[in-house]
């Protein structure tokens, strides 16, 4: 296997076609054909070149949501957003109930790192596992155990019997399922929709999941105020259990690399070998490390900001969330309907939007202001969800795509390691120093991959 990123769409499109039944991204049926028939399928050549050209067509807002006009991707997307939904009421009603239990905000972080912690020890090992079995197998395993693991919580909490320490446990083991369940849930999008609807695939994920993101914590709080904690976690098992449900429509795709039975191991160092040897896909997985660890100390430091900063209280703090997910939202859309066309300048512009964004929140502490600087916040967040998990999974082998995966899917593992550091500045700094740093280094980091990059200044 060659490291070479370049390599030829009709091809690229041929190989990548998938055996179950499709949909193409404008609605046109073809037929369930294997790898080698669908090469042969003059059709499938005719709809790449459509899908090709798609932004030159003046009419391209129209398939905004041309993905979903596939069966199989449709179901996914459902399962995807009604498990989000459970994850975004979850997180808020573990913060409350952790809270309550023991007033403590250092518990508070610990139960979170329970479910980052293993998605970064454990990650590599799920994408070497989504490239050997069944990833609609993994992916509904990884929905029934959060389902299993609510109904209990849910149950001890309406016992009387929950404890700080049960939901540690709970988050270790989630995150652990994680591990698994994310490489597979992130592989099997290519084998449903090919390599030329996976922009718009990826794009139409991450506009579910900002959706979620700004509906779901508010119905979780009304919940938690009106009918206690307990029946929220009921609730959140009844989306995990229709999660899976709607996976259960989802056709088997097979396995990335199938017949693979060596060790474990020698597939993930030949994992991370790909990786070191493909040049885009290095530097594409660069730039999501870098991001994380530079944009995302913002969000977990915004309280900071509105309170020492802004003097305001948790509502207006909602605003700016509300506002930067309606950014993340408008552009994850907007990256939809465009398709494939200057994505790696994209990505470019939406790390440059992160930065600048940064820079003015340090400069400019005024509360209206923040207000709408969320907005590049979030079109910035929108890039780096689309866009890069989109070029990464193009430009891998299919062989390799869970592997690979593991390794984007890792920086949210890593994200502590962005934010404790930049929490323990903000209290010796204060949060506009520490935030303009990181938005000073962010600019530069991204000046010089727009600078060296060529290979992804002109990636489509």
């Amino acid at each position: 296997m060659n490291g070479n990123s370049e390599s030829d769409p009709e091809k690229d499109s041929e190989k990548f076609q998938s055996a179950a039944p499709l949909i193409d991204d404008y609605g046109v049926r073809t037929s369930p054909l294997s790898p080698v028939k669908a090469s042969a399928n003059n059709q499938t050549s005719d709809n790449v070149d459509v899908v090709r050209n798609r932004h030159k067509h003046r009419s391209a807002w129209r398939y905004t949501f041309s993905s979903l006009s596939n069966p199989g991707f449709f179901f996914l997307w459902l399962s995807m957003v009604t498990m989000m939904a459970g994850m975004q009421m979850q997180m808020l009603a573990r913060g409350y109930l952790v809270y309550d239990i023991t007033g403590s905000a250092s518990l508070l972080g610990i139960v979170n790192a329970g479910h980052a912690l293993p998605m970064l020890g454990l990650a590599l090992f799920g994408g070497a596992i989504a490239d050997r079995f069944e990833r609609k197998l993994l992916i509904q395993a990884g929905q029934v155990v959060p389902a299993v693991l609510a109904f209990v919580v849910g149950i001890a909490i309406f016992s009387g019997d929950i404890q700080w320490y049960h939901l540690v446990f709970v988050s270790v083991i989630q995150g652990s399922m994680f591990s698994f369940m994310m490489p597979a849930r992130q592989a099997i999008i290519p084998q449903l929709v090919g390599k030329y609807g996976l922009s718009n695939a990826m794009a139409l994920n991450a506009a579910g999941m900002s959706s979620m993101t700004l509906v779901a914590p508010a119905i979780a709080g009304g919940l938690y105020a009106w009918l206690g904690p307990a029946n929220v976690y009921f609730v959140i098992t009844g989306l995990n259990v229709l999660a899976v449900g709607f996976m259960s429509f989802v056709p088997k795709t097979g396995t990335g690399s199938a017949g693979t039975n060596g060790p474990i191991l020698k597939d993930i160092v030949a994992g991370l070998a790909y990786i070191k040897q493909t040049q885009i896909v290095k530097v594409l997985l660069i730039m999501g490390l870098a991001t994380t660890l530079l944009a995302m100390p913002f969000r977990f430091l915004m309280p900071v900001f509105v309170v020492d900063v802004y003097n305001k209280g948790p509502e207006s703090m909602g605003l700016l969330v509300a506002v930067m997910g309606g950014g993340s939202l408008v552009g994850s859309l907007f990256i939809a309907a465009l398709g494939q066309w200057r994505r790696g300048m994209l990505l470019i512009f939406g790390s440059f939007a992160s930065a600048v964004a940064l820079l003015l929140l340090a400069f400019l502490p005024v509360y209206l202001l923040a207000v709408v600087i969320m907005i590049p916040l979030g079109l910035g967040d929108a890039a780096r969800r689309t866009i890069n998990q989109s070029l990464v999974m193009e430009k891998t082998d299919d062989l390799y795509q869970g592997r690979v995966m593991s390794v984007f899917m890792m920086n949210f593992g890593l994200m502590p390691l962005g934010v404790l550091p930049a929490g323990i500045l903000v209290d010796v700094l204060g949060g506009q120093p520490v935030i303009g740093a990181l938005g000073v280094i962010l600019f530069i980091f991204t000046l010089v991959i727009l600078v060296t990059q060529k290979g992804l200044r002109i990636a489509n």
